[in-house]
């Protein structure tokens, strides 16, 4: 069989030297397939050079049904942009009817072959084969991943034309089918962007863009895709929090034009009339959502111009679209924060390689109080701590002589591990912490960080929560959830609800909870490191812990992991990737800068956090 990403097996010699002889051409005629007889699996293509397009070739006169199978296949893997090759294996009217971009189902390998005739000949007019495989994912028709499980068999029927004796296919599989590797050498995730609602930053005007990862073709004109997936509208799991500037029923003005920067990396996108009305602060939100999504895809994009009606509606440059919205990405920290060896909160400048902290202004910075964990609030005014016991939770300002009241929260666990977990800020101010207590679990929050806390509803949750992490963009939340023996990275919706005419509070809840991190048995520390990624220290069952990024819907970004770190108890990161990734180890406060080993900052110190 194929290999994937991790190895495994391979390609034969034979095999791989047709490949090179055949270029960027893959061949189904070129690859080694049987001219009669049983049909052996189609395998997964070695991963290659992304930059080399993957074309797949028609069947030739008087195929074999087994060559029509594996063709097809192999046509399934290529950058034929509608899969027109891929349709030349089909009967006319089986082509008419399937539809491949309605789902793509990603197996470990790629998919094996059954034939379901008895004897190796073809003495009959009709043949079945059943595809089969361990699924790993779905792609759905919003080009939205999802991890999957279990065997794949899904049965393919074949037929010889009467008049002409060719084989074709009548029955296709449902949508898509192909192996990890062959997925990962196709598609590539990329974020679009959308408008928080029921969310304002703090004092801040802006409104929060939220990233919603897809998968997309990376040969086929990915900029020109991302454009459509955009102007479609948000994925089923985070439309309840988001909106779209652009009017309903917004399209491309020429659905089959291929979108392309000029030599100024300006875009020029073009409309239908939907959008011809939107006037210039509608329009302005608009192109602030373009530019986000491709500069997420590409860097040659530095200002995008809508046009629609024959008349040109807005240019917008980089520059204009961050003062349009707050995207966490961008968003730099002005320090990293831990605790000292007694227990004060510290930081250090961010972006410096500085190892000499300095005590923060206020209360929790002079040792008032010993703290276990802390919270900084993303604007840096406020900071949140728990007891070195993990029972009390404190709330004061970063300013000097800020007094330190009484505590704003208490739990009743019996033990350090079963009281209050590490708190986190989020974009509008209010802090979130989980109290871990077995009898009376609960996830609350704490408005501006003071006051009652609203205890957040979690339906379908099952297990106790942990550690708690908002992302920048406040309607997202990362949740390690602990069940029996096990221990998951979840990734909630939040949603809020509207206050009451008497002074009523509105209710908070996170919804439709998945796993980001369904290969890990545990999961020791985790941080938001990206739009939609995050950093995860964890371990596999039977295997040792280790430390990898991870997207929020259970896919794995492309790119290196994090360099080996033993020990690791605590990890924190920032949505602005520039920042270094920084631990809690064995060594104390360690961190990795781009491209260079871990680096020790300091020996005596915990609980390193960015803010949020």
């Amino acid at each position: 069989m194929g290999a994937d990403r991790d190895g495994g097996a391979r390609r034969t010699p034979g095999r791989a030297v047709a490949y090179a002889a055949c270029g960027a051409v893959l061949l189904a005629g070129c690859a080694s397939m049987p001219d009669s007889g049983d049909l052996r699996g189609v395998e997964s293509t070695p991963r290659q050079d992304t930059q080399v397009r993957v074309f797949a070739m028609p069947p030739h006169e008087n195929a074999s049904s087994s060559e029509i199978v594996s063709g097809f296949l192999e046509a399934l893997t290529s950058d034929d942009p509608n899969y027109e090759i891929a349709r030349k294996y089909l009967t006319k009217e089986a082509s008419e009817k399937w539809r491949p971009l309605l789902s793509t189902t990603v197996l470990a390998d790629g998919p094996g072959v059954e034939s379901d005739r008895v004897g190796g000949r073809e003495e009959t007019e009709s043949l079945s084969y059943t595809l089969t495989g361990a699924k790993v994912a779905t792609v759905d028709a919003q080009q939205s991943y999802s991890p999957a499980d279990g065997n794949y068999s899904e049965t393919m029927h074949l037929t010889q034309d009467k008049k002409t004796k060719q084989w074709r296919i009548d029955v296709p599989p449902r949508g898509v089918v192909m192996g990890k590797s062959d997925f990962q050498r196709n598609y590539m995730p990329v974020d679009k962007y959308y408008f928080a609602t029921n969310t304002t930053l703090g004092t801040s005007p802006h409104t929060a863009a939220v990233a919603d990862p897809v998968y997309v073709r990376r040969n086929v004109d990915p900029m020109t895709e991302m454009v459509r997936s955009l102007l479609k509208g948000p994925t089923s799991w985070l439309d309840p929090v988001v909106r779209s500037s652009f009017p309903t029923g917004t399209g491309l003005k020429e659905d089959g034009a291929s979108l392309t920067p000029n030599d100024q990396n300006i875009l020029t996108v073009s409309l239908n009339d939907k959008a011809a009305r939107v006037g210039l602060t509608k329009c302005y939100e608009m192109a602030t959502q373009l530019l986000f999504t491709l500069q997420n895809l590409t860097p040659t994009v530095d200002e995008v111009e809508l046009k629609a009606g024959g008349r040109q509606l807005c240019t917008l440059t980089e520059e204009g679209a961050q003062a349009v919205a707050a995207r966490g990405s961008v968003e730099r920290a002005e320090y990293l924060y831990f605790l000292d060896a007694k227990h004060r909160l510290v930081r250090l400048a961010a972006a410096t390689n500085d190892t000499h902290p300095d005590a923060v202004p206020g209360a929790l910075g002079e040792g008032e109080k010993e703290l276990g964990s802390v919270g900084v609030s993303r604007d840096e005014d406020m900071a949140a701590g728990v007891g070195l016991d993990g029972k009390e939770l404190y709330v004061g300002a970063l300013v000097s002589g800020g007094p330190l009241g009484e505590p704003e929260l208490t739990s009743e666990g019996r033990t350090q591990d079963e009281r209050l977990s590490a708190p986190s800020w989020d974009a509008q101010g209010d802090l979130w912490v989980a109290d871990r207590d077995p009898r009376k679990p609960r996830l609350l929050l704490l408005e501006e960080g003071v006051g009652d806390p609203l205890v957040v509803k979690t339906p379908g949750l099952e297990g106790r929560i942990e550690s708690v992490r908002v992302a920048a963009d406040g309607v997202r939340i990362a949740l390690v959830v602990k069940k029996g023996d096990t221990s998951s990275l979840l990734i909630g919706r939040i949603e809020r609800g509207e206050d009451g005419k008497d002074g009523e509070r509105a209710a908070v809840s996170v919804h439709e909870l998945r796993s980001a991190t369904p290969e890990l048995e545990e999961v020791t520390a985790m941080s938001w490191a990206g739009d939609s990624r995050l950093v995860v220290a964890g371990r596999e069952k039977g295997g040792v812990q280790s430390m990898r990024y991870v997207q929020v819907d259970g896919s794995t970004p492309e790119g290196p992991v994090p360099a080996a770190l033993s020990g690791v108890k605590e990890i924190t990161a920032s949505e602005d990737t520039r920042l270094p990734l920084v631990g809690y180890s064995e060594d104390g406060i360690v961190r990795l800068p781009s491209g260079m080993p871990w680096q020790k900052v300091v020996t005596d110190g915990t609980a390193p956090v960015y803010p949020g």
